[in-house]
């Protein structure tokens, strides 16, 4: 018997062995964009301390335009929350040091979707002229709402922070974090906008001149505004110098339990002190002016126990110099202080800063019982502490320093405060000995970098367990410790008291900034709406 095969049956017969290989092709397609986002994500990640390749932000940008460019709303959303994920998760890796994985996980993860927001603002503004400004405009609003809310903000990780080494860094003394993280995002988007008019006249012939210029000038505006903004970086001594000291006593242990063994944090800080006193008089170092200990430099109250005061009068009074002290104050009743003294040698404490933005999940328990479900380690910060009011300066020794204690640094507010209210230098004591040998401690280190150029005032930062530093006004770091090591640090710093117009302005330019992603949102809403109406 013999069977006839017609064409339609021999091209159905056919079909399975010629479209295989384009049906994996295109299943494999679906996941480009994807894997795009998350490598866009990763590669801002590795923009960051402690590497020095601030510059991998410029291609991460211009990636995650490209993953985002014409999207649909819901796609952008999903791929802006991968985009997020690449960059959150390995750069909060450090939350869960001590803790467990999962409110590592749960942060990264809740911070993502503010990125996500962000995909979803960048896909709609990518279809109009000049999208780049727009698209960085609707980065800096989402920036500006993740430092907000929720609990006060988590604003670790602006782009900002991660170009304490860059060519953009003098825009933070135009219009601090907003200004420079705009920059940089528009540099980075205006990157792939030129591209897009080149691969265009490969594959036309056509050269697309008006857009090709736009993005040429997204791309050199940035740059051409840090290298104007570098007259308003200066270490020049406008109110001379003081000399400071800033101590670094280090923890009997890491992790949660630092403070376990009974004053042997505030006995290693008074040690160092003690040391530094008997240099000073054998003359191998200078008198420093004013002493700085770290935050929880004082394991216990010093108010509560005489023997803690004693051992601190005993220090300041070796080395003779006005100290400011780091201590938890636990009154009878109500929250716990996370307190800054100022101990004068002779007199004892004269004046307290309390912090004002205490660290959610760390210093205080937001919606305990719900939390308890998820990590029994909630249960381990026993008493809340409560924020302070009042802007922290000290008078010390006729320098006015301001106070922002550890994560306060990276709300802008909380160090610009001090500077409007007569700082003539920062200081930031931080205790990050709970989170190890992580990358913590140079993400952080950085910000005061970056807040040394955008009020152009000399910052040192005393850490318990390390990397304590001195920073001139031009973010340059002069001197720095090792991690877990007893050690001190003496160094000369210029005094200032010019503000930059990124002190003066304040808010206004983040404002101006998201109106400008606000016009953009708001015109790609209004040409949806025209075209839909449109359609036959």
């Amino acid at each position: 018997m013999s069977t006839t095969i017609t064409p339609d049956a021999a091209g159905a017969a056919d079909t399975p062995a010629t479209d295989a290989p384009a049906r994996r092709l295109g299943r494999a397609a679906r996941f480009v964009r994807p894997a795009a986002a998350l490598l866009s994500g990763a590669l801002l990640y590795l923009s960051f301390p402690p590497r020095p390749l601030w510059w991998l932000v410029l291609p991460a940008f211009a990636l995650l335009g490209w993953t985002l460019y014409g999207r649909r709303l819901r796609a952008g959303f999903g791929l802006g929350y991968l985009a997020g994920l690449g960059f959150l998760l390995p750069l909060l890796v450090w939350t869960g040091e001590e803790v467990g994985p999962v409110p590592w996980l749960a942060l990264a993860a809740i911070e993502a979707l503010f990125v996500a927001a962000v995909g979803l603002g960048v896909a709609a503004v990518s279809r109009l002229p000049w999208w780049p400004v727009f698209a960085a405009g609707v980065w800096t609003l989402g920036e500006a709402a993740r430092a907000r809310v929720p609990f006060g903000g988590f604003p670790w990780g602006k782009i900002a922070f991660g170009q304490a080494d860059g060519v953009f860094l003098p825009l933070a003394a135009v219009g601090g974090t907003p200004v420079l993280g705009f920059a940089v995002a528009l540099c980075g988007f205006g990157l792939y906008a030129a591209v897009r008019p080149v691969l265009h006249h490969r594959a036309t012939g056509t050269l697309p001149r008006g857009p090709l210029a736009a993005a040429a000038l997204c791309v050199l505006a940035p740059v051409t505004g840090a290298l104007a903004a570098l007259p308003l970086v200066s270490d020049a001594p406008e109110d001379g110098t003081a000399t400071v000291a800033a101590i670094q006593g280090n923890v009997p242990r890491l992790g949660l339990d630092f403070n376990a063994q009974r004053r042997q944090v505030l006995d290693n800080h008074a040690a160092r002190t003690r040391e530094l006193a008997a240099e000073v008089k054998a003359g191998t170092k200078p008198r420093p002016d004013f002493v700085l200990w770290p935050e929880n430099s004082s394991d216990i109250d010093p108010y509560a126990n005489p023997d803690a005061a004693a051992v601190i009068t005993d220090a300041v009074d070796a080395v003779k110099a006005p100290t400011v002290v780091g201590a938890v104050i636990a009154p009878p009743t109500g929250k716990l202080r996370n307190t800054l003294i100022q101990w004068e040698p002779g007199e004892g404490p004269v004046a307290t800063y309390d912090k004002r933005h205490v660290q959610p999940f760390g210093e205080y328990i937001p919606m305990r019982s719900v939390v308890r479900l998820f990590n029994s380690d909630v249960d381990r910060v026993a008493r809340d502490f409560g924020p302070g009011s009042a802007v922290g300066v000290f008078d010390l020794a006729g320098t006015r320093v301001g106070l922002a204690t550890c994560y306060e640094a990276a709300f802008d507010w909380a160090v610009r405060d001090t500077v409007t209210h007569g700082a003539q230098l920062i200081t930031v004591p931080s205790n990050n000995a709970t989170f190890g040998r992580s990358e913590m401690t140079y993400q952080q280190l950085a910000m005061s970098r970056v807040r040394a150029v955008e009020h152009s005032r000399a910052v040192v930062v005393p850490v318990t367990s390390g990397v304590s530093a001195v920073i001139r006004p031009d973010g340059e770091i002069v001197a720095q410790t090792k991690m877990f090591t007893p050690d001190y640090l003496v160094e000369e710093v210029p005094l200032r008291s010019t503000k930059t117009p990124a002190t003066r302005l304040g808010t206004l330019p983040e404002a101006l900034l998201a109106a400008v992603a606000a016009a953009g949102l708001g015109w790609a809403a209004v040409r949806s709406v025209r075209a839909r109406r449109a359609r036959p």
